[in-house]
């Protein structure tokens, strides 16, 4: 048995640098030297192709963070099966900011997409099975809210899979239905 509380520690640790690193993509090439207030504005506004992802993926992991700590079991141990789908969840996790990176820099090319589209996939699948395997829930609703969040992002994955054949530029917009989340659990009679 493993002591649940720990495993949460971890949890928090990993989403606070995966969504830190996250950022470290969004910056000026080093030989940047603006000459003018109107050269920075323009230096800046030349990282918007990467700003997107950013905050797609923010968004991403904020939402998995939130949906995770509002899980509560009463259990204060897990077992080894449990542990180790967490760690395999963490690893996807961490793999966030690497395929984020690759999106915001080559967002025209598709695989940039189905790189980043399969490890959320992937992410829901392992949350999926997290989800059978949480011991004593406090709250079903909060379950259903995680369900209805995880099957968003499965859709608006597969759905941005599907578009990048059709045009990659334009993909990311799939994924932003994910900000939807909340706003699509509380109408459906959840607490999000």
């Amino acid at each position: 048995m493993y002591p649940k509380a720990r495993l949460d520690a971890l949890s928090d640790g990993i989403f606070g640098v995966a969504m830190t690193l996250l950022v470290l993509d969004l910056r000026l090439p080093e030989a940047f030297e603006p000459h003018d207030g109107r050269e920075l504005v323009l230096g800046l506004l030349d990282l918007a192709p990467k700003f997107l992802p950013y905050v797609l993926s923010f968004v991403v992991l904020g939402l998995r963070w939130l949906s995770n700590i509002r899980m509560r079991s009463r259990a204060e141990t897990c077992g080894r099966k449990y542990a180790e789908w967490w760690l395999v969840y963490h690893l996807l996790i961490t793999c966030v900011p690497f395929t984020t990176m690759v999106v915001g820099r080559f967002a025209s090319y598709a695989p940039s997409i189905w790189l980043y589209a399969g490890d959320t996939i992937l992410i829901s699948a392992v949350s999926f099975r997290l989800l059978a395997l949480t011991p004593s829930f406090e709250r079903a609703d909060h379950s259903r809210d995680r369900q209805i969040s995880l099957t968003l992002l499965t859709v608006s994955s597969v759905l941005a899979v599907g578009w990048s054949f059709v045009n990659p530029r334009q993909v990311l917009w799939a994924l932003a239905l994910n900000v939807a989340s909340p706003e699509i659990s509380r109408r459906m009679g959840g607490t999000a």
